[in-house]
């Protein structure tokens, strides 16, 4: 299992279309083969700033998700809200503690 972390920056007065998005489509990702959690993250100070953390399988079904309608369907609302580049990471997981 492997982690996917995203860092998205948004115009403040595009954050509510984002949230709504993200509502709407929240259930469908996590459903998606291969995805184990997701959670969605806002910075503290800077509020306009939020990160996905979502949990796969395998690298394979990660790429399969982002091959996918679903996927081209969320990006193309959300890739024109944003202020800045976005910023992805794929790291393993070494350790949880509980």
């Amino acid at each position: 299992m492997f982690v996917r972390i995203v860092k998205m920056s948004f115009d403040a007065s595009k954050i509510e279309e984002f949230l709504s998005n993200f509502e709407d489509n929240k259930h469908h990702i996590r459903a998606f083969d291969g995805c184990k959690f997701l959670e969605l993250y806002r910075d503290k100070h800077n509020t306009n700033v939020f990160f996905t953390y979502s949990y796969w399988q395998t690298e394979a079904d990660l790429e399969n998700y982002r091959h996918s309608n679903l996927f081209k369907s969320v990006w193309a609302k959300t890739k024109p809200l944003f202020n800045a580049k976005p910023e992805a990471w794929s790291v393993d997981k070494l350790e949880s503690l509980e």
